[in-house]
């Protein structure tokens, strides 16, 4: 699928109140009736980044839901900082969407910084409610606890910190979210695509896009005491969360089952979709009990 045209339409769509009030874009994709798979995107993304994945023959079995988180898509945008400070406001919205949408045991899928709301969840709430987890592309730190070679190689990589994302001069702005967008792949996406996910990123305004990245957080006790399996995918060509982040996240989970996608950067589910789709449909069809 080389457009986002391709993606199929939503069975479902909803505006579910979060956290405080805020209320969430989430569509819903696939079977209704299916074994649940909640993804959560990254910083300044949006629920399409997961297009290849809704449109996935292989997951066409399962009951795929997808929202933009606070301040992103079309999603609430709360000016207040306090809107998006702590894990209250992360895990909150994920625990809302289980519940408003009744979704029994899903299976709880992180990219990046949705991978850092996955693990605000769980610091709220454990993985009980949980079938499993997936960290794809992230780890249990963020910020000044992530690890110190994983640190200095993305602040040698001005791509990936994209000062200019925060930018208010829509000039600066969009060079640099176009430029870190592409530090996001090793296969670069097709060119209708691309654009597509510039237009998503550009919906998240850059002052939300700096209160939203600038977290300091240590998730490792919530990923130590989880008692579900969970699915760890990095690409080999990384360059937003280095190996070192990878490394700590396999070893942190209590039940991590590692997987290295050799011909991917940051986005393994988009760029070798045939492989991510096998394993993600393998993992969560699992009898997990």
């Amino acid at each position: 699928m080389g457009r986002m045209t391709d993606l199929p339409a939503p069975f479902a769509t909803h505006r579910i109140a979060g956290h405080g009030g805020t209320e969430l874009a989430v569509a819903e994709y696939g079977a209704p009736d299916g074994p649940p798979i909640l993804f959560v995107h990254g910083w300044s993304q949006s629920h399409l980044s997961f297009a290849r994945q809704f449109a996935a023959p292989e997951l066409a079995r399962f009951r795929m839901v997808g929202f933009d988180l606070r301040g992103h898509g079309a999603s609430g945008k709360p000016v207040d900082e306090a809107a998006y400070a702590g894990s209250e406001p992360w895990g909150g919205d994920i625990a809302a969407i289980i519940a408003a949408l009744g979704l029994r045991r899903p299976l709880l899928l992180g990219w990046s910084m949705g991978g850092k709301a996955l693990c605000d969840y769980l610091a709220l709430h454990g993985d009980g409610a949980l079938r499993a987890t997936a960290m794809i592309g992230t780890g249990p730190t963020s910020g000044r606890f992530i690890p110190p070679q994983a640190r200095e190689l993305r602040m040698a990589d001005p791509d990936v910190i994209a000062r200019g994302m925060l930018s208010p001069v829509l000039r600066e702005n969009l060079a640099a979210t176009t430029a870190f967008l592409r530090a996001c792949f090793h296969r670069q996406p097709a060119p209708e695509a691309f654009a597509t996910m510039l237009g998503f990123n550009m919906m998240c305004p850059p002052e939300i896009r700096g209160q939203t990245r600038q977290r300091d957080a240590d998730y490792r006790p919530a990923a130590r005491a989880t008692q579900t399996p969970c699915l760890v995918v990095w690409g080999a060509h990384e360059r937003v969360m280095p190996k070192p982040i990878f490394e700590e996240c396999a070893a942190e989970f209590a039940h991590a089952e590692a997987h290295v996608f050799e011909s991917s950067g940051h986005a393994p589910f988009w760029e070798e979709p045939a492989r991510f789709n096998a394993l993600l449909a393998e993992f969560a069809g699992r009898d997990q009990g």
